[in-house]
């Protein structure tokens, strides 16, 4: 029996997640899509696709039959919104994934782990970027100390709708955090880059760490374990790859890292360049930022229904 699910947010994020779930997740069922434009393209296909809709947002989906049989409720809003409506879910018990820069419950990226407390109702899928970066550094940390990791995100600015636009500041902070606690790092910097190239270029993602790694066995084994990551992500994000080979570098005497990495020591920088190609369900290929999101958010989701 699949688990029955339902989608906040009838916008960019939202549709491809519907579609998504409707054509390659195997354990759950979308019953239900909320939004607050009637006119919306979203709202339009869900019904059209036999999916219940409400263009009266969250308080719209608790008033429609069979909201008690839904267990799992994806947030595609915006961090704003996200506070309201998960204030007003939270006495039925629903679990919540936020695809929002939000960040009231826990950040999840499923290549690195889902470890949740049982009682928690809230997980927070950190950002597009976090999603894309983060399992780098984390491959990275669990070979060799990292007290510094810098990821520039960069996506086409077709791609960036106005939820997108409204977050850069939450998108940067959250990021940031996640890159600390769930990518290891002992400090996490984010930058995002809305490229205004046409026609557009599919998300592009840069790694920086420095690390204390003087043996040359340890640089192989954070080769290795970077190249295995990759992998995992593939797994639910077929157009998740590295752009060219890891490149280990030693860092100059005398170079001022200090300003970055405080009293840690460290010896070498790892610079890893990934791209992200889109499914193209209901987006464009090169609009990989959204694809990652509603495919990690799916990947949560099944892994919780299991």
């Amino acid at each position: 029996m699949r688990t029955k699910v339902a989608v906040i947010g009838s916008g960019n994020i939202g549709t491809d997640l519907m579609i998504k779930i409707l054509r390659v997740s195997a354990t759950l069922e979308i019953v239900a899509m909320a939004g607050i434009d009637p006119a919306s393209d979203g709202l339009a296909r869900a019904a059209r696709l036999g999916v219940a809709t409400t263009a009266e947002g969250v308080d719209g989906l608790i008033a429609l039959p069979g909201f008690d049989d839904i267990a799992i409720v994806f947030d595609a809003t915006s961090a704003g919104a996200h506070v309201a409506n998960a204030a007003k879910l939270a006495p039925y018990g629903k679990m919540l994934i936020d695809l929002t820069p939000a960040a009231l419950g826990p950040f999840v990226v499923p290549a690195v782990g889902l470890d949740l407390n049982p009682g928690v109702r809230n997980i927070n899928m950190v950002t597009c970027g976090g999603q894309a970066t983060i399992p780098i550094v984390a491959a990275i940390s669990r070979v060799a100390p990292v007290p510094y990791a810098e990821i520039v995100a960069s996506i086409a600015s077709k791609s960036a709708g106005p939820g997108t636009r409204a977050n850069i500041d939450e998108f940067t902070e959250t990021t940031a955090h996640a890159i600390e606690k769930v990518g290891g790092a002992g400090r996490g910097k984010a930058l995002i880059v809305l490229n205004p190239a046409d026609p557009p270029l599919i998300m592009r993602d840069t790694v920086l760490c420095l690390v204390d790694a003087p043996a040359p066995g340890t640089r192989a084994a954070i080769t290795a374990s970077i190249e295995e990551m990759v992998k995992v992500v593939a797994g639910y994000v077929p157009g998740y790859r590295l752009k060219q080979q890891v490149q280990i570098t030693p860092i100059p005497d005398g170079q001022p890292v200090h300003t970055l990495a405080g009293a840690a020591a460290v010896t070498h920088q790892v610079s890893v360049f990934l791209e992200v190609e889109g499914a193209a369900h209901y987006l464009p290929a090169y609009a990989g930022n959204l694809d990652i999101m509603t495919s990690a958010a799916i990947a949560a989701a099944e892994r919780i229904s299991a």
